[in-house]
């Protein structure tokens, strides 16, 4: 209620402001005055709150790159990192110079002709020259930054090393999980058909694909047996026909997945390793990332890797880097013993979009290979 009667009487101060403004124009009208013609007094204050304006927009600007700059990320903890920053401070610079130019150059000519009135401003209506500076000048410029920014991501992106640490990070509402290739360096198969409540990553293995079938054979009988619940031919019978279709036709691709375990090896999935919370990365080696989504579009976002990637359903995307400074050295860096490195979804994914977070941990390789011995592997947490 408060909020309202906020906005009605900011409202009614503008009707004021403007009904105000109406009976000074009558006024002037009726005194017969033009209120068009503007005084030389009127004139000069008006170019000099125009060269005011401009100082104290300046010096608004300075204010906040010196107020709020120290709280920008820090260095970057990629190899890749220190690349990225030199072009976006590129950009900036350009931005900035431009920014500033314009201005001036706008705020000089309001006040040098302020209350020029002879001659008269000649009205063109087309001149090639200027057409082909202000046209070929963008132009060349947008191309400068353009191959620079496509040169420093094709150099992000080139194809990963041997021997980089293969992880994926899966997006669902509203979390993410980390899954790591076993000894075997190969992240095992998944597929969306094998998703169920005790396997949401959907990865495949044999155990898996025989629980898999039974899951669909009860699903198959559930729905069968509600069919005596509704009335025959009905409408909610004729969509639990269709479902059990749907169900029948799933479960026929699973068994081919089966069949196919004679030639596929499914097993490479049993020594992957699951996590949630937080994901632990060893210094000085690359990583790659292999990203996915159960749902909606998301996005792995690591911004002191100055790494991102979209996560799509319905394919593969990727994403490798080389971290250069572990947690604790970044912590004593910026003073902050509170500090992590965090993987964020930058796409606004839904309600809870704002907490999906996950902590990456970046140590030495000692620290990294201790921590990863403790982990379940996905079989051995099967048959536990």
């Amino acid at each position: 209620m408060t909020s309202l009667l906020i906005y009605l009487v900011i409202i009614l101060a503008i009707v004021a402001v403007v009904q105000i403004l109406r009976v000074f124009e009558l006024s002037n009208f009726l005194n017969g005055e033009d209120g068009i013609n503007v005084t030389d007094r009127e004139t000069n204050n008006i170019s000099l709150m125009w060269v005011l304006f401009l100082i104290a927009y300046f010096a608004g600007f300075i204010y906040l790159v010196v107020r709020f700059g120290p709280h920008l990320l820090p260095e970057a903890a990629s190899e890749h990192g220190a690349a990225i920053d030199t072009l976006m401070d590129f950009n900036l610079i350009i931005i900035t110079a431009v920014f500033v130019l314009t201005h001036i150059v706008m705020i000089y000519f309001v006040y040098r002709y302020a209350k020029t009135r002879s001659p008269k401003a000649t009205y063109v209506t087309h001149n090639n020259k200027l057409e082909f500076i202000w046209t070929i000048a963008p132009a060349i410029v947008l191309a400068i930054i353009i191959i620079y920014g496509i040169n420093t991501w094709n150099k992000a992106m080139r194809e990963k090393p041997n021997g980089a640490l293969n992880i994926e990070l899966y997006a669902r509402q509203f979390d993410w999980t980390a899954r790591y290739a076993g000894q075997d360096t190969t992240l095992g198969h998944a597929n969306f058909l094998m998703i169920s409540g005790t396997n949401p990553l959907g990865l495949i293995n044999n155990q898996r694909l025989d629980e898999r079938l039974g899951e669909y054979d009860q699903w198959v009988s559930d729905l069968e047996e509600s069919r005596g619940k509704v009335y025959p031919g009905g409408k909610t019978d004729r969509e639990i026909l269709d479902k059990i279709s749907t169900v029948k036709k799933h479960k026929a691709l699973v068994e081919q997945m089966k069949a196919q375990s004679a030639v596929k090896d499914y097993s490479v999935a049993d020594d992957d390793i699951i996590v949630k919370g937080e994901f632990h990365i060893p210094v000085g080696k690359p990583v790659n990332f292999q990203i996915r989504s159960q749902d909606v579009i998301h996005s792995a976002y690591m911004p002191h890797f100055r790494a991102q990637m979209n996560a799509v359903p319905g394919m593969m995307t990727s994403f490798y880097f080389t971290p250069t400074i572990t947690s604790e050295e970044m912590r004593n860096k910026l003073g902050n013993p509170e500090f992590d490195y965090l993987l964020y979804c930058n796409k606004i994914c839904g309600a809870a979009h704002y907490n999906m977070q996950m902590k990456i941990i970046v140590e030495t390789e000692e620290a990294y290979n201790q921590w990863l011995a403790e982990q379940k592997k996905f079989y051995t947490a099967d048959a536990q």
